[in-house]
C-alpha cells in the first residue's frame, strides 16, 4: 500500500478501529471480524484476499460525514476482532458459528468482511445462537441472486438458513435481478414464503423507504436482524470486483443510503458484506473502497442510533 500522507487535522478511519486481536480490548460498540470464505464458491475466486484489502482501504477516508455533520468516532467505539482461520467446511463453518456468538455478546452492531456468500450461512447461524435460536431471526439479503440453490455453496445460503430454522416469513430479500435467477429458484422462494423486493420496484424510491419495508417484515415478531449485503446488487460498473453483479444494479450511493439505513435501526445485530473478489478490482479500487465506505456508512448509522 502507498504511504499516506499523514495530516493530524485529517484522522483517517483506519485508525478509529482498535486492534481487539492484540489489545487485549473487549467491548465496543461497533466490532469489525473477517470471514474470508471462497472454497465453495460456484465460480473460483480469491475472496479471501478482500478483508485485508478493504481494512487497507479504510485509510482512504476519514470519519467525517458531511451529509450528517457527525463524526462517528466521537460517538461510538469499534474494534477489528481480526480473521477467523480456515472458515469454510464443516468445521470452518462451526468455527465461524462459536465465534460470532461470542462476538455478538461484545458490540452492539458487529460487520463481517467475507469472503463469498457462503459465510452467511455460518455468520447468521451464530447470530441467531446468540439471540435465542434462528427462529428469533429476521434475515434481509441486498443481492441480485435468491442464493437458494441445491448443494453447499456461495449460492444457498439462504435455502440452509431456511433449512435450519430461519422462518421463510420473516426473511426480506431486496435488489433480485432480471436474468440473474431462474424460474424454479423463484418458485422455491414463493414456497419459502420469503418476500421479494425486485430491482425494477426499487426504482423511483427512497431507499429509506424500500428499507422500511424490509424491516418491517424481518422485524416483526424476531429477537433480532441479520442484514446480508452482496455486493452484487450493484451496477457492475461500480462494483467490478463482483464476479456475478450485472448492468442495471443498484448504484454505489444507493447501496450506501441502504448500509445507513441498516446502522440506524436498533434490531439489526449483525451485517456481512460479500462476494468481492479483491484480486479482480480495477486500479482504483473502486469495489473494495465500496466496501470501506459501507463499513463508514453503518458506523455513522449507529452513531445516529447511540
Amino acid at each position: 500500500m502507498v504511504e499516506l500522507h499523514h495530516d493530524p487535522l485529517w484522522p483517517r478511519a483506519s485508525a478509529w478501529l482498535h486492534d481487539g486481536v492484540t489489545t487485549g480490548l473487549e467491548r465496543a460498540d461497533l466490532a469489525l471480524i473477517g470471514i474470508g470464505t471462497h472454497l465453495s464458491a460456484i465460480t473460483a475466486n480469491n475472496a479471501h484476499m478482500t478483508p485485508g484489502a478493504v481494512r487497507d482501504a479504510l485509510a482512504r477516508y476519514s470519519t467525517w460525514s458531511a451529509a450528517r455533520e457527525i463524526d462517528f468516532a466521537e460517538r461510538i467505539t469499534g474494534i477489528d476482532l481480526g480473521d477467523i482461520a480456515d472458515p469454510d467446511g464443516p468445521q470452518g463453518e462451526a468455527r465461524v458459528i462459536t465465534t460470532i456468538a461470542e462476538a455478538i455478546e461484545k458490540c452492539r452492531l458487529l460487520i463481517a468482511l467475507g469472503g463469498d456468500n457462503a459465510m452467511s450461512f455460518s455468520a447468521a447461524c451464530g447470530t441467531g445462537e446468540a439471540i435465542g435460536g434462528l427462529s428469533e431471526l429476521g434475515l434481509i439479503t441486498l443481492d441480485a441472486h435468491h442464493d437458494v440453490r441445491d448443494g453447499i455453496s456461495n449460492g444457498s445460503p439462504i435455502r440452509r438458513l431456511i433449512e435450519a430454522g430461519v422462518q421463510g416469513a420473516k426473511v426480506a430479500q431486496v435488489g433480485i435481478s432480471d436474468f440473474a435467477n431462474s424460474k424454479e429458484y423463484a418458485a422455491r422462494v414463493k414456497d419459502f414464503g420469503i418476500t421479494v423486493i425486485r430491482r425494477d420496484q426499487m426504482r423511483g424510491r427512497p431507499m429509506s423507504d424500500v428499507m422500511a419495508e424490509a424491516y418491517a417484515i424481518a422485524g416483526s415478531g424476531t429477537q433480532g436482524i441479520y442484514v446480508d449485503i452482496d455486493v452484487d446488487v450493484c451496477d457492475r460498473s461500480v462494483a467490478p470486483a463482483c464476479p456475478a453483479a450485472t448492468p442495471g444494479g443498484l448504484s454505489a450511493d444507493e447501496l450506501r443510503q441502504i448500509a445507513f439505513e441498516c446502522g440506524t435501526n436498533t434490531k439489526v445485530r449483525a451485517i456481512d458484506i460479500t462476494e468481492i473478489d479483491a484480486t479482480l478490482d480495477t486500479p482504483d479500487q473502486r469495489t473494495v473502497r465500496l466496501a470501506a465506505l459501507l463499513i463508514l456508512e453503518i458506523a455513522t448509522g449507529l452513531a445516529v442510533r447511540a
